[in-house]
């Protein structure tokens, strides 16, 4: 005897599949649409502004003109996008000895609500193109487009849709200063880890708000490079794994895993790990990490500037961040 199969029950069972299969798929973009229903559209033309505003003023470097019109800048927009604002100044030591003139600059919103998410970045930039192939360049300042002035562009960006929804947790946007005035490459010295950071390590100590404290933070650093790989930073996967996880997931969520890749990155010394070691606050470092274990092509070079901005990485980040923040209760 051999087998045979009638189409009429074949094509009914196949129709039926796929029936339960739209119906599946139906369910799972409903829930994804109805999380995503009240959260505003990131927009990255308006962050690529932001970035570029900041580049046009020259090298953010301490103790310089651009520096002080840059961080004037930034404390009047996010006053405009109607954050409380509050800048914190501080004479900060370099490795030299020479005095920064720092400024941390806070954007908060519902300043009132003990619920709280901060998000962090360093709008400062690398007084010395120490990185750069040409050792001519090697004491030149950087303009610093990725490295500080993209993650600072994606916040602005962000303080411009919480002016317009607000999320259910108070949220502070905190600009830091001197996280780049670390020893310059040639130094003979010991390289130390706390020459870094320098806006970070003060207010984690000194905080803007006695007794701050919020559910987690997020730095973000060298956010707009082109075709920028995000991995899990070690000392946040150590510290905040939950918080990778929950980053992680939801880029995945949006069609973001070519930039969000769920692979252990390396460990590096940035404003987080003394947010985390000195504010108690578990916070994660969104950093571009090579599988060589580098960073993006043009850190630390004169390369640094506008033609290394990609407004689709700026989305990708901005997007996640935006969705994550405005999921929170």
């Amino acid at each position: 005897m051999r087998r045979t199969y009638t189409l009429i029950p074949l094509y009914l069972v196949l129709l039926a599949f796929i029936a339960c299969s739209n119906k599946a798929k139906t369910a799972s973009e409903s829930k994804v649409l109805a999380e995503t229903a009240n959260v505003p559209q990131f927009n990255a033309d308006s962050a690529y502004q932001y970035v570029k505003a900041q580049v046009d003023f020259g090298p953010r470097v301490p103790n310089t003109k651009a520096h002080v019109e840059c961080g004037n800048y930034l404390a009047a927009k996010l006053a405009e996008f109607g954050a409380q604002v509050t800048n914190q100044y501080a004479d900060l030591p370099a490795y030299t000895g020479t005095l920064l003139k720092s400024r941390n600059i806070i954007g908060s919103y519902k300043p009132e609500s003990k619920k709280r998410i901060v998000l962090f970045s360093h709008w400062d930039s690398r007084p010395w193109a120490d990185a750069d192939p040409d050792e001519k360049n090697h004491y030149k300042p950087i303009l610093g487009a990725n490295d500080g002035a993209s993650g600072v562009g994606v916040l602005l960006e962000i303080a411009r849709q919480i002016q317009k929804q607000e999320p259910e947790l108070g949220i502070d946007l905190i600009f830091l200063d001197a996280e780049d005035y670390g020893a310059h490459s040639s130094y003979k010295g010991e390289h130390k880890e706390e020459y870094w950071a320098l806006g970070a390590q003060y207010w984690a100590r000194n905080p803007h708000v006695q007794g701050y404290n919020a559910r987690f933070g997020i730095l973000l650093d060298m956010v707009g490079g082109k075709k920028a790989i995000f991995r899990y930073e070690a000392y946040s996967q150590e510290k905040a794994g939950n918080i990778n996880e929950k980053v992680w997931n939801t880029a995945a969520s949006l069609g973001y895993s070519q930039y969000f890749v769920k692979e252990e990155g390396g460990e590096v010394t940035d404003d987080h790990v003394f947010i985390n070691e000195y504010a108690g606050i578990p916070t994660i470092d969104i950093i571009p990490y090579e599988e060589n274990g580098g960073f993006y092509k043009y850190w630390h070079t004169l390369k640094d500037d506008m033609d290394a901005i990609d407004k689709a990485t700026l989305q990708a980040v901005g997007q996640t961040l935006v969705q994550v923040i405005y999921n929170e209760k």
